[in-house]
């Protein structure tokens, strides 16, 4: 009996070494979809032509704040006043009026198609509508005898930004690379002369003129003469904008430059003589 007992185990242990090993199976099913929900995302509204996204500021600079609840324009749509009227594409301060500090009076851009009431017309007094008026405008051509030995138009200040630049005619890179530019279809004297300079760089003539405050002086000196002018509005312009290059009656200055990292946008200032 003893002997069986030990013969048992012997036999056990032999039939397990005479049985093939084997690798265990097994298999784990991976992770199914994570359950997210749904998206709250607002996809972007693309333009029907090519898709690509419209070129419209949707920056703080052109927010409105909402018409008063039950005017007749309480729920029409892109109505209201801007949240901040002196960096508003499309918006010019009134003369007099405060940029930086109090709020001043926001005025559209000059509508030269239509005629206001009240204005004489041929001898009598008109009640406002559409026209094609032709106003009295200031011009003085760029001509030869109107140039510097150096070659040069003008030379243009601006005191408060320490800017004392001489003026070249065009607004190419080759110009800018000197100094300021003239825009060649504006007046260089009388009526509306228009200019630009460069923000950023070694050159950056008009680094700062965003920076300019309602009645600060600008000056301009050509062989004409020298004219100060107060600056009137400052405003951030889209770069397709050309509204402020027209003729003006009046004598004034219109400086242009980029806005930093907006490659859309421009900086315009307005000085009038005073």
């Amino acid at each position: 009996m003893k002997k069986l007992t030990m013969l048992f185990p012997l036999l056990c242990l032999t039939l397990a070494l005479t049985v093939p090993a084997s690798a265990l199976e097994y298999s784990i099913d991976g992770p199914g979809d994570p359950e997210y929900g749904k998206s709250t995302s607002i996809e972007p509204v693309i333009t029907a032509d090519r898709g690509e996204l419209p070129n419209v500021d949707v920056s703080k600079n052109a927010a409105l704040i909402p018409p008063t609840f039950g005017s007749p324009t309480a729920y029409t749509l892109n109505t209201g006043n801007p949240l901040t009227p002196n960096l508003a594409p499309g918006y010019m301060l009134g003369e007099g009026t405060v940029i930086s500090g109090n709020t001043g009076v926001t005025v559209a851009p000059p509508d030269f198609n239509s005629i206001p009431s009240g204005i004489v017309s041929n001898g009598g007094t008109t009640t406002g509508g559409t026209a094609t008026p032709t106003p009295s405008t200031g011009y003085t051509e760029v001509t030869s005898d109107l140039y510097y030995s150096g070659g040069y138009l003008a030379v243009l200040k601006i005191p408060s930004l320490n800017v004392n630049v001489k003026v070249y005619e065009g607004t190419g890179s080759s110009i800018l690379a000197k100094g300021a530019g003239h825009f060649e279809d504006t007046s260089i004297w009388d009526g509306n002369a228009c200019f630009a300079a460069h923000n950023r760089g070694t050159n950056a003539i008009f680094g700062q003129i965003h920076t300019l405050e309602t009645g600060d002086r600008i000056t301009l000196t050509t062989k004409e003469g020298t004219r100060t002018y107060s600056v009137t509005s400052v405003n951030k312009i889209s770069e397709t904008d050309s509204s402020l290059l027209a003729p003006t009656a009046e004598n004034c200055v219109t400086l242009f430059t980029c806005v930093r990292d907006q490659r859309d946008y421009r900086w315009a200032v307005r000085a009038v003589e005073v």
